[in-house]
């Protein structure tokens, strides 16, 4: 089993922490499904958020979602002029026996203009 990283980020509609909730999940979600893992395979996630975002943790939405036992992180992001505002970004660790070119960085809604090289 190999260690990997997962990426992956989603853009909200506005900064509220039952919005964010909701987007951070499906964001998780989608990561889980798409790569075919369950929490037992996550090792640890790290959050970043965008200057514009204070209703809520993002990792709050993990731990609605049952992962409870996995270490998890918040950050912001840096404060860059002309970037997309209200982005939730996601580094996630994992085990796994796919290859690295073989993993799903999933990038939702907008958010997909971010990263057009690996958003699948």
């Amino acid at each position: 089993m190999a260690v990997r990283a997962v990426r992956g980020a989603v853009q909200l509609e506005r900064d509220e922490a039952g919005h964010m909730d909701e987007q951070v999940g499906a964001l998780l979600t989608a990561i889980l499904e798409r790569n075919d893992l369950t929490a037992d395979d996550l090792i640890s996630i790290w959050f970043t958020a965008t200057p514009d975002l204070h209703s809520d943790f993002p990792a709050a939405a993990a731990r609605k979602l049952g992962i409870v036992d996995v270490p998890l992180i918040c950050a912001q992001e840096l404060d860059i002029e002309g970037a997309m505002p209200r982005v939730v970004r996601v580094l996630a660790h994992i085990e796994s026996d796919k290859a690295r070119a073989d993993i799903a960085h999933v990038y939702l809604g907008a958010a997909g203009a971010l990263r057009k090289d690996i958003a699948q």
